[in-house]
């Protein structure tokens, strides 16, 4: 069965055909990239333009003299190194525990079959109707007041970890992924004298590592740039993250310092995205369709 294009495969046997094809196509390419890249190109240089020409009107495309000095600055008089660590820290903690978890109560409803395990799932997947901002005081007043320990969170890592385990997309991405982990695999693993628990480290999680590498990401982004909850639960400077420190010592700090900052910060996610890139559709893809 053919496959119908906009470009039929005799159009594109002609060298004019081919010509024009490479030509549109090539520069659709290069104007999304272009829309894509060069608000980072203008964030990079913007650092290391003067304070005047970052302010200037019409701006300047390139700097007019390169200053390096503005990233220097923000490393020191924002003390990023303290912050960096303090994101990475909790993001950490943040992305292991809902690793586990997550893992283990997707696997627990997919292959366990637990009594009511359709309903569970349903109230699961019933909270990601309820809008986040709704969620912040109530999050605010367990954290303030733990129940039953009756201690506070505040100020702590834990404040971070704890309410980040409970995601129900992970959840549900994970489970449709387990979905479809052939029976016969697992059976054959059972008949081999596996128990649930070495079924799942050492023939789950294996087959596993595409859509664990997209809850990785997910979880790790997700309180890599959360902005409010950091803010209500960390009244310490010297505890707070990177996202929540640029706003609250930015405001005796030249712009160009701060987007200098701006640029630091946001490495780590770059480079982080670009090494797990092919995760994201693979695993995404996997956890979506019934094969």
């Amino acid at each position: 069965m053919s496959t119908r294009t906009l470009v039929s495969p005799l159009a594109l046997a002609r060298p004019r055909g081919r010509a024009v094809y490479w030509t549109v196509f090539g520069g659709v390419v290069l104007l999304f990239a272009l829309a894509f890249l060069f608000p980072v190109y203008w964030m990079v240089t913007g650092a290391m333009k003067s304070p005047d020409e970052v302010t200037r009107t019409p701006p300047t495309l390139l700097p007019e003299h390169w200053h390096l000095g503005g990233y220097t600055d923000a490393w020191d008089l924002m003390d990023l190194p303290t912050h960096l660590w303090n994101t990475v820290v909790q993001a950490t903690g943040a992305w292991v525990l809902q690793l586990v978890f997550c893992t283990a109560a997707a696997y627990a409803l997919s292959r366990l079959k637990p009594a009511f395990g359709k309903v569970i799932l349903g109230g699961i997947l019933a909270t990601l109707m309820v809008p986040v901002q709704a969620l912040v005081v109530p999050k605010y007043l367990t954290v303030a007041d733990l129940p039953v320990l009756h201690t506070s969170l505040l100020n702590s890592p834990l404040g971070i970890w704890l309410p980040a385990v409970a995601n129900a997309f992970n959840l549900y991405l994970l489970k449709r992924f387990f979905d479809q982990i052939p029976r016969d695999v697992l059976e054959a693993a059972e008949i081999d004298g596996a128990g649930k628990l070495r079924t799942l480290w050492s023939i789950v999680l294996p087959m596993s590592r595409p859509v664990l590498g997209v809850v990785s990401i997910f979880a790790l982004v997700a309180v890599w740039q959360d902005f409010l909850w950091p803010l209500m639960v960390f009244s310490d400077t010297d505890k707070q993250p990177i996202s929540v420190a640029l706003v609250q010592l930015s405001q005796n700090i030249q712009l160009t310092v701060l987007i200098a900052a701006m640029v630091i910060a946001s490495i780590p996610m770059v480079v982080m995205f670009l090494v797990f890139q092919r995760h994201i559709i693979a695993g995404i893809s996997a956890g979506s369709t019934k094969g």
